[in-house]
Parts: structure tokens; C-alpha cells; sequence
């Protein structure tokens, strides 16, 4: 069946349908839009600005197949670029200090938007994301969360001609609904992604299958371990998503107790902070790891739940946010919108916790944060040591050895000991003898003669251990690889980008590469410095076969030879 016949056949009734009415947790309509706060004027300036940007990718071209469309970055007209300028061009729109507020030709745009993604629904009521899903209902979730609040809010406002956008967008969403009832996930957070989006969409249609299918997934139970992080461990991307979503359902459902979940990951964060307001992300087992994150998309959670549970901490982290991330906040503007709620003064606020080292066993992680400098120690991670100060960081510590091509230090086991945290690895490299006669193929086909049938011998062995304990103002990291000896190794210490080394060499060739070859050396960033040392520097070989590439950032190496035995002192 083509998306049209769908349309005629199970959908009709919907573009005849009066826009049916709803009604909110919280929710007053617009006759408070006065008392609306600075903060939230500001959030409405900054979408402002994204209406514009968004606008410059807007088809505007009668006779182009895409007209009503919006260009992604790769210049294809995406179902997520479509709703990415209704989400924002709606709240705009309904906002009474916008400069958009009920603009005419702003209506018309959205309507012929409304009307292209509508195109895009597929006859089961999936969209695509183009770069990876196809008929996908967790994207169509997606689309459905963002679009559902949006919806109402334009349904509730005093815009004019609002029905050229209401129509085509309730058809898309109730279509969509369809999908979400019966489709099926990939990712752990996409379950509770599609039970936010059937909450949203019970909002406004009282449709009962949305209800049984969003207990169907959540039967499964939340995938949260005991020390408050979600399975994914995405601490910028999917663990705050995952707390916005579980409020929807939450909220749209009538199940506080999953709230529970949200307050264990909030309190968790705590502990995930660097001193300048950033997130650990080096433990994520998903594509945010190690990325440069901080805490906008958690702005909503700890609003929501400071104000519900007057909860002086969760205040003292959005207070965070907004001196260090505000600006980023701009895209959860309609949660703002639609719940006045949100607009009351934050509680008073308690402090955040800046002294203490705390170990997160699911996550492979040890926190450890002395006031205005903090570190994390990862096992099961080729970076395994990292140290930030609130404007320079030491983005890891890794070290390799040419030891058979697979070098790269990974720690395999950690265990705390008297204050001291180990970190260990061992590795073998063996040679392999004829293959036992009574099993040649007698073909020469290699492949036949597998390895793991081979008799090995002159067994090689790699034993490499890192102890790491804290010191005035810092950490000291002894590093011991020993078995197999004349094994080259260079130790990195990669640095993020903006600062300036002193007591180092550059490198020969390589850009943005220094060698420490003896004494203390300094990596400063605006008023903060980093201070790592005594070098020493055996060799130039910085490459090492079967290393990891050299990240794009400042590195400065340590090389030598097994037995290499060398303490690092970082401050």
C-alpha cells in the first residue's frame, strides 16, 4: 500500500476532524505570558537566533520538488530537519516577546514544512533517519517527543491561521502513533524514547493502545545499576536523555515512581563533575565518549525535580548550568513553554560536593576531585588516567609498547589497595610450530591450518602495571612494563587544545608534538597550569606499530625501553 492509499484509508478522518482539546499537568494557557522570567526571555531570544539559522536551509522554491522542505547539513531534506524548524519555529511563533510572534509568512513556512513531513511518513507511519535508519520507529519516536509538546502549544495560542500547521502536523503525529504501538527499538533508550512519545501523544488523544504498549516496554524494567548510571553510560548524550523522557512518561502516565530513576542519575552527576562544569564522558559506551560535554541537557531534570522535591542541590546544579552552559539550553525551550510550573525561583542552594574519591564499578571508573582539580582513573580503557583544572586539561594519559603488534595498554584487571589504585595488563606473543602432520589439508590453503591448532613456543610475555596515588596537589603515576626486554615504549600525555608548553621539545616532523626528555614540564591555558614530570627520552619513535593513531590534540611523549620503569608526577 503507498503512503497515499494509507492516508485515504486510515487517516481521512483526521484531516475532517476538529482539533480535539486537551488538558495539562500544570498548564495555564498564555494569559501569565508577563510573569514569564528573564531566564526564559533570554531562552526565547536564543531561539530566535536558531529560527534565523535554521530559515537559511528553508526550500523556498515554488517549483522544487523539496519546496517547504529544510536542507540537513548534507543538504538533503531530512524529516529531522523538518522538525527541527517546526519544534523551533512553533515556539517562536506562540511566544508574545519573540520577534516572530504570530509572523504571517513564519505560519506559511511551517504549514508547507508541516505538510513536507507529512510527505515523508511512510504508509506505516515511519520516517527515516537518513543517515543510518530506515522505516525506523525509535526515530519516528523521536520526531513524535519533540513535535507532540509543540503541537499543543500552537493548538493552545492565539496565533492566526494556526490550523495551516495544526492539520498536517496532528495527521503526521496520529499516523505516527499507529507505528509506535507496534514497532520495535535497537538501543536500550529507545524504549523509553517511544513511551515518551506515546505519553506525549495521550496528551492529545486519549488513545488506550498507546497506554498498554508504553507498559509493554516498560515491563522490561529501567536499565539502571546500582551506581545510578543507565546501561549505554552516555553520560552527555543518553543518560540525560533518558531522564527527560522517563519524566514524559512519568508525568504523561501518571507512574511517579520512575522519577526514583531520575533523581539516582542527577545525584550520580555529582560525582561526574570537573571543576569548570563539564561531564566525565571517557567511561560512554556510546559515540559521546571522551567528547567535550557539559551539562545543558540536564537542565530540565534538575529544574523539574528542584522544584518538585525543593531539592537544594539539584538548584545549585542548574545554577551551574546556566553560568556554564545556558546558551545550549535553548533547544528544550518547549518544556519551558508549556509548564509554568517551571517559572518559579529555584529553591535555595546546598552545596555540590567537592572533595571526595568515589568508585563507580559498573562504569570501570574511580572519580576522585580535590577541589579545584579532579581526575578520573578508567580501567578497560586505553586512556586510563585523566586531570582537569577549570581551564586546562589533561585529556588522558595512554602508553604503548612494540610488543607483537597489540601493545596498547588496556588495563584487564584494577583493584584499590591502600589508598592506591592498580591498574594491570598482561600480554603474550608466540610463535607457532608446523601443524601437526595428521591434519594438514594438503592443499597449502593457510587458512585451512589455523593458528589456534598450531603448537606454540618461545612464548613471549608483557606484564604492565600502573599504580597511581594521590600527592600534594596531584597524583603520581609509577608505570612498570617488564617480561620481554629492549620492548620500545612511548608513554603519551595528550592535552587539550588552546595551551602553551614550557620545558619541552617539539618533535622533529610531527605537529602539535613535543617530547619531555628530562626535568618538569608545563601545559598552561589561561590562568591554569599543568604541571607533569620528570621526562625521559630513549628513543623518537612516537608511532608505535599497533598503537592507537595520535589523537588531534597537544601531546607531549615519555619513550624508553622494557624494563621501563618511570613515575609521572601530575599537579
Amino acid at each position: 500500500m503507498d503512503r497515499r492509499s494509507f492516508i485515504r484509508k486510515n487517516g481521512q478522518f483526521t484531516l475532517l476532524a476538529p482539533l480535539i482539546p486537551f488538558s495539562l499537568d500544570g498548564f495555564s494557557g498564555f494569559s501569565r505570558e508577563a510573569q514569564k522570567p528573564e531566564w526564559l526571555k533570554e531562552m526565547i531570544a536564543n531561539n530566535d537566533k536558531a529560527v534565523k539559522r535554521i530559515s537559511e536551509r528553508y526550500v523556498n522554491q515554488p517549483s522544487s520538488p523539496y519546496y517547504g522542505a529544510v536542507l540537513d547539513a548534507q543538504d538533503m531534506p531530512s524529516p529531522h530537519a523538518a522538525t527541527s524548524f517546526l519544534k523551533t519555529g512553533i515556539c517562536s511563533l506562540i511566544s508574545t516577546e519573540s520577534q516572530f510572534h504570530n509572523d504571517r509568512d513564519l505560519v506559511e513556512k511551517l504549514g508547507r514544512t508541516a505538510g513536507f513531513l507529512l510527505n515523508l511518513q511512510h504508509a506505516d507511519g515511519t520516517i527515516d533517519l537518513l543517515s543510518t535508519n530506515f522505516h525506523s520507529t525509535p526515530d519516528t519516536g523521536f520526531i513524535v517527543k519533540w513535535l507532540s509538546p509543540v503541537w499543543r502549544l500552537l493548538d493552545k495560542s492565539t496565533v492566526s491561521e494556526k490550523k495551516e500547521i495544526l492539520k498536517p502536523l496532528y495527521q503526521f503525529l496520529i499516523q505516527a502513533g499507529e507505528a509506535l504501538k507496534v514497532g520495535g527499538i535497537h538501543t536500550p533508550n529507545h524504549r523509553w524514547v517511544v513511551c515518551a512519545a506515546l505519553a506525549e501523544l495521550y496528551k492529545i488523544k486519549k488513545d488506550p493502545g498507546y497506554l498498554q504498549r508504553a507498559e509493554r516496554w516498560l515491563m522490561e524494567g529501567i536499565d539502571m545499576d546500582s551506581d545510578g548510571q543507565y546501561e549505554e553510560k552516555s553520560s552527555y548524550i543518553y543518560s540525560s536523555l533518558s531522564n527527560r523522557v522517563l519524566i514524559s512518561i512519568a508525568r504523561g502516565f501518571d507512574k511517579p515512581e520512575l522519577l526514583d530513576h531520575v533523581r539516582k542519575n542527577l545525584e550520580m552527576n555529582f560525582y561526574y563533575l570537573h571543576p569548570n562544569g563539564e561531564i566525565v564522558t571517557e567511561a560512554s559506551g556510546r559515540q559521546d565518549n571522551s567528547i567535550i560535554g557539559t551539562l545543558e541537557n540536564y537542565y530540565y531534570p534538575y529544574r523539574y525535580l528542584a522544584l518538585k522535591d525543593d531539592n537544594g542541590q539539584f538548584a545549585a546544579a542548574c545554577r551551574l548550568i546556566e553560568d556554564t552552559a545556558f546558551e545550549k539550553t535553548t533547544g528544550f525551550l518547549y518544556y519551558f513553554l508549556e509548564d509554568p510550573e517551571l517559572w518559579k525561583d529555584l529553591p535555595a542552594t546546598d552545596p555540590l560536593p567537592v572533595d571526595y574519591a568515589r568508585t563507580f564499578e559498573n562504569s570501570k571508573l574511580t572519580r576522585i576531585r580535590r577541589g579545584a582539580y579532579d581526575a578520573s582513573i578508567l580501567a578497560g580503557s586505553t586512556v586510563f588516567f585523566t586531570f582537569h583544572k577549570k581551564q586546562v586539561a589533561l585529556q588522558g594519559i595512554r602508553f604503548a609498547s612494540a610488543f607483537f603488534g597489540k601493545g596498547q595498554f588496556s588495563a584487564d584487571s584494577f583493584r584499590e589497595e591502600n589508598g592506591k589504585y592498580v591498574l594491570t595488563s598482561y600480554l603474550e606473543g608466540p610463535y607457532y610450530q608446523p601443524f601437526p602432520k595428521d591434519k594438514i589439508p594438503g592443499d597449502g590453503v593457510w587458512s585451512k591450518m589455523p593458528r589456534s591448532e598450531r603448537p606454540q613456543s618461545e612464548v613471549q610475555q608483557l606484564s604492565s602495571k600502573v599504580i597511581i596515588s594521590e600527592v600534594d596537589g596531584g597524583f603520581l603515576l609509577d608505570i612498570a612494563i617488564q617480561g620481554t626486554d629492549h620492548v620500545p615504549v612511548a608513554v603519551e600525555l595528550i592535552f587539550r587544545p588552546g595551551g602553551t608548553f614550557v620545558g619541552t621539545v617539539p618533535h622533529e616532523q610531527l605537529e602539535d608534538v613535543v617530547y619531555l626528555k628530562e626535568g618538569k614540564g608545563k601545559y598552561s591555558s589561561g590562568e591554569s597550569t599543568i604541571h607533569f614530570g620528570p621526562g625521559i627520552h630513549e628513543h623518537r619513535w612516537v608511532q608505535i606499530r599497533g598503537a592507537l593513531p595520535k589523537m588531534d590534540a597537544p601531546t607531549a611523549f615519555l619513550t624508553g625501553f622494557t624494563p621501563f620503569h618511570h613515575q609521572i608526577r601530575i599537579s
